[in-house]
């Protein structure tokens, strides 16, 4: 998962289950424009994960990020920072 160069990677944690990836796509999108959405799923039942990624420009970061952090979502305040890389797992 690399980013666009001109992009920045957002970790957006505590997403509501019922909400549908395109609402809160545009949800997003009200603040600036959405370069890639990834809502991974869980790969034994299929089901969406509590979190997501969301790139966006650079300069449209920290906007994004103060406009939508602890921003109620169906009752859930959405936790929005930028995203760190994966630590590496130790093989199996």
């Amino acid at each position: 998962m690399a980013t666009t160069p001109g992009t920045k990677r957002l970790f957006v944690g505590n997403v509501p289950f019922r909400i549908e990836a395109d609402e809160l796509r545009s949800i997003f999108e009200e603040v600036a424009p959405v370069a890639d959405f990834f809502w991974p799923t869980d790969r034994e039942t299929g089901r969406k994960k509590g979190f997501l990624f969301v790139d966006v420009a650079e300069e449209d970061m920290a906007a994004v990020i103060e406009a939508m952090n602890g921003k109620d979502v169906m009752g859930r305040q959405l936790a929005v920072n930028e995203a760190q890389p994966r630590e590496a797992r130790p093989a199996r």
